[in-house]
């Protein structure tokens, strides 16, 4: 059975929209706020006006390029959180709007678990269970993704997330926000065995995350050997080494969940799942019979188009449960994961 959906995505920084027939995307238009770098990071009350001022014009590109008319739509679904409180609301109320104005159902769909999907858009049926890593900006979380319904936190960050973390050295390394992308140039040309920093290990709590640590490491490093700032190859080199030990406790952790549970299938979603290192220490575990699934890059970062696809899949999964939008009282979704 074929439905026609409208996606909405606007939890940060980014407006998205995107067009889908069932799982295939038809269109995803994405506007980035990059405005936000002279300030070093999101600035939320920008972030939702400038959401207000596109939303309207990447909506309408998006039935431009998808070559449908608006009337075709059989379904709109837009994130409905985590995120930015004000950025939501502009998406989700554009979205719930549409939705009233044509009579049709609304979703409101978990960014995070449009993340932990977003592997599989245009590549493969999703199979459970997996292991899902999602790493971003804002989030650094372990799953057990066990059904469309319902997965398991098996490990959360309890500090920075690891994009985070990745901002704030790139900070101290005198580069631009986002950081992440340019300590992933840098480190292309570094050692990454020149300085070991710190892997974090929580006693008791195998699959948590902690990369304060090491932010804090790089500082007290920086201070006392480049106290005049870092330049030349030492910046590559400590770019390399900083990376080399994020990627080795996201890889680890979720190596270790995917052998204790004796699970072969791995996902690895977010913006940071776009870092080269990341994906090459990932993909030598396919060599031992690991099924290793990423994004493609357009949707590692926040994007319409991976609401869109998990939306297909609640509504394949009970297509009687998609409600009209008159009947809705508020945005919700029926996804849930817990400890």
């Amino acid at each position: 059975m074929s439905i026609k959906i409208l996606a909405i995505e606007s939890s940060c920084d980014e407006t998205s929209a995107a067009i889908l027939d069932n799982e295939k995307i038809l269109s995803n238009v994405i506007s980035s706020q990059y405005f936000h770098k002279e300030y070093g990071g999101i600035v939320p009350e920008l972030a939702s006006r400038a959401h207000v001022t596109t939303i309207e014009k990447i909506t309408s590109e998006a039935f431009r390029l998808a070559g449908i008319a608006t009337h075709e739509i059989e379904l709109t679904a837009a994130s409905q959180g985590p995120g930015l409180i004000g950025s939501l609301l502009v998406g989700l109320n554009f979205a719930k709007g549409f939705a009233l104005s044509h009579n049709i159902p609304f979703e409101g769909i978990d960014h995070i678990e449009s993340h932990l999907y977003s592997s599989f858009i245009g590549k493969r049926d999703v199979e459970f269970p997996f292991i899902a890593l999602v790493v971003s900006g804002g989030h650094t979380i372990l799953f057990l993704a066990e059904s469309e319904n319902s997965s398991k936190v098996l490990g959360t960050t309890q500090d920075d997330a690891a994009g985070e973390a990745f901002d704030k050295v790139a900070k101290m390394l005198g580069l631009e926000y986002p950081g992440g992308p340019l300590i992933d140039k840098l480190a292309r040309e570094g050692n990454s065995d020149y300085h070991k920093f710190p892997v974090s290990n929580i006693k008791d709590s195998p699959y948590d995350f902690s990369f304060s640590g090491i932010k804090t490491s790089v500082l007290y490093y920086l201070k006392k050997n480049y106290p005049a700032g870092l330049k030349g190859k030492a910046l590559n080199d400590v770019a390399a080494s900083f990376q080399k030990a994020v990627v080795s406790s996201l890889v680890d952790k979720t190596i270790k969940a995917a052998k204790d549970l004796n699970i072969k299938r791995i996902s690895v979603s977010g913006g940071v799942s776009a870092n080269s290192a990341l994906r090459e220490s990932f993909i030598k575990y396919e060599r031992e019979g690991y099924t290793i699934s990423f994004p493609e890059k357009i949707y590692s970062t926040d994007n319409a188009a991976m609401i869109g696809y998990t939306a297909y899949l609640k509504y394949r999964n009970n297509p009687a449960a998609i409600r009209p939008a008159a009947l809705l009282e508020g945005a919700y979704a029926r996804f849930r994961y817990n400890n």
